[in-house]
């Protein structure tokens, strides 16, 4: 899920080491983050804002452990492989997923039916998004979230958007204790990805906080061992994010202009919107389904692939509701299709 951008001071930490508030040096790699100046900082906001205590927050922390590997793992891939998509698709619709998502289809159809009547989205969106996430709840990640969180919001690797990330990774640290606090649990007993995201449908602590649902009627929310929740919390999120009851999600194109054209590269500079109408780009692109309505908005989608030609999709708000949750064409589009896929094959 997207970071909000913000300005923020940049850790003094990008080296090797920390400087602790009483001015020992520290390997980071040792932990020690009770030790750390901007540590101590933020539980001093912690402490004021949200009615933390100094000790029970030095507690905490003094058991997070440093994880390399989350951080490693947050760098930028290198610069010139060329994107590509059909080789992007090809880890998502594979035959493993689908296999697992009849049976996960067939298990929660009437969950599934429940929470397409509630928030107006289809089944074969929530069944892709939860297929792409975590293959149906068998790869939810084993990093300590606190240690995940912690390591990236104070040592993110040195990038050119460091400042907002950062940023982003303590206000999602600030809803992870919240979230345990609220929930009464030990911040240690989440496990999640190396980003801290958690259970079968990825959320981060804040979108838990604030788009999940208890949807199973068990009195509690947990994403990590109801895949019911996940069911209406996915849904829940998309709905809260602009999806719209009964509209397509995208459409085939095909280019009418030159792929060097200024038209072309207005088009495609418009970012995660659905800005045209239908006969607004009729002079760039169009599609050849009947299907595609002429009175709702669209964006023009580019999935590249790599030295092959690229492919062109007029997208529908929809479309760019499931970019909110993954600010990704590929990500989008591996979502519709595997939902897609998915139903198709239990149609059979």
């Amino acid at each position: 899920m997207a970071a909000e951008k913000k300005h923020v001071k940049k850790h003094a930490a990008a080296s090797s080491a920390s400087t602790a508030s009483s001015g020992k040096t520290l390997k980071k790699e040792e932990g020690h983050f009770e030790q750390w100046k901007e540590v101590n900082n933020f539980i001093a906001e912690m402490v004021n804002k949200n009615g933390f205590t100094e000790a029970e927050l030095k507690a905490t922390f003094k058991q997070v452990r440093y994880t390399e590997t989350a951080r490693q793992l947050m760098r930028p891939a290198p610069a010139g492989k060329p994107k590509n998509w059909k080789a992007y698709r090809a880890r998502f619709v594979e035959p493993y997923r689908i296999e697992n998502g009849i049976a996960f289809w067939d298990k929660y159809a009437n969950e599934l039916a429940r929470a397409e009547q509630q928030y107006g989205v289809p089944a074969e969106i929530i069944v892709g998004l939860i297929g792409v996430e975590t293959i149906f709840g068998k790869q939810t990640g084993g990093f300590r979230v606190m240690d995940a969180l912690t390591t990236l919001a104070f040592d993110y690797p040195d990038t050119p958007n460091r400042d907002a990330r950062m940023e982003f990774f303590r206000a999602e640290l600030e809803n992870m204790l919240l979230m345990a606090r609220e929930s009464s649990l030990d911040p240690f007993v989440f496990k999640g990805s190396y980003a801290g995201a958690i259970g079968w449908p990825q959320f981060m602590p804040g979108s838990i906080r604030k788009y999940a649902v208890d949807f199973d009627g068990d009195g509690k929310i947990n994403l990590t061992d109801s895949p019911v929740d996940a069911i209406g919390s996915v849904a829940h999120y998309l709905a809260e994010h602009g999806w719209k009851r009964n509209l397509p999600v995208a459409f085939p194109a095909t280019l009418i202009v030159s792929d060097k054209s200024e038209a072309l590269t207005t088009a495609l500079g418009k970012g995660l919107t659905a800005s045209y109408q239908l006969q607004d780009l009729k002079a760039i692109a169009t599609t050849a389904s009947s299907e595609a309505p002429a009175n709702i908005p669209y964006g023009l989608v580019d999935l590249q692939n790599g030295n092959e030609a690229t492919e062109y999709w007029l997208a529908t708000e929809n479309f760019f509701a499931i970019t909110l949750y993954n600010r990704s064409y590929f990500y989008a589009m591996s979502v519709y299709d595997l939902g897609r896929t998915i139903a198709a094959a239990r149609g059979k």
